[in-house]
């Protein structure tokens, strides 16, 4: 059951990332919005396609260290990893957003993205 659990977990966080990577590719004024920090108009568009690239590319690394490394491997990848939505947290404090964003989306996929890594650590 806890091997279920802690790939099934690590999956779902991994594609979560992937499709939110792919949303600020395609449509990255809803996505900055959701974000918690909306794009202005006028902004560098370049930079909402960095934000896209970068979760697509980290959601696609933890797919390739489950499919590929193990557990162990992913583990300490989504430590690791757990640092972004502590920074995204941080971000969107400090450029206007809600603190229930914040915290309520960002630090609470933290804790989750930790969660993971602690099951896939215990297998």
């Amino acid at each position: 059951m806890l091997t279920w659990t802690a790939y099934g977990l690590a999956v779902v966080l991994n594609a979560f990332i992937i499709f939110i990577g792919v949303r600020f590719l395609l449509v990255p004024r809803a996505a900055a919005a959701a974000y918690g920090v909306p794009a202005k108009p006028d902004g560098d568009a370049a930079y909402l396609s960095v934000k896209g690239v970068r979760d697509l590319t980290y959601g696609v690394l933890g797919l390739a260290l489950i499919a590929f490394v193990g557990a162990h491997a992913a583990a300490w990848f989504m430590l690791v990893v757990a640092l972004a939505p502590l920074g995204d947290t941080v971000i969107v404090l400090r450029n206007g957003g809600t603190k229930a964003v914040a915290f309520g989306i960002h630090f609470a996929t933290a804790v989750v993205v930790l969660l993971s890594a602690a099951l896939l650590f215990a297998l």
